[in-house]
């Protein structure tokens, strides 16, 4: 599995909102907590509160703040809003010994999904 730096930052941004006290959380202090460039997160950010994920506050005592509880909230859900559904592409069949790779790979995806939607953001900040 390949992860962009685009889901890797906004899987970094949801974190350190989950383990902040209650309360917004600027956009100033998550980008330099994880070293986030600051126009890149804001493009996140939005993108995570248009998907319900985040809720945001605008002004001197705004920032941003999870929309559930961080035990509700898996990397899946996180992975989906910043990369959308994937588009696995089959791959011809395998020829002769070789054929039962496409069952490799149809197995590494489904346990790559299934791991993704097991871990929430509560378990990230308890380790």
């Amino acid at each position: 599995m390949r992860v962009s730096a685009r889901t890797d930052y906004a899987l970094r941004a949801v974190s350190e909102l989950a383990a902040a006290p209650p309360g917004p959380v600027p956009a100033e202090r998550i980008a330099a907590a994880q070293n986030i460039p600051r126009r890149f997160l804001d493009n996140i950010l939005l993108q995570l509160r248009r998907a319900g994920l985040i809720h945001s506050l605008r002004g001197p005592e705004g920032g941003y703040w999870l929309a559930r509880p961080p035990e509700e909230i898996t990397l899946a859900d996180v992975v989906l809003v910043v990369e959308g559904k994937p588009e696995y592409q089959e791959r011809g069949g395998y020829p002769g010994v070789a054929k039962p790779l496409a069952e490799v790979w149809t197995a590494l995806r489904e346990h790559e999904e299934r791991l993704l939607a097991e871990i929430t953001f509560a378990q990230i900040v308890e380790r």
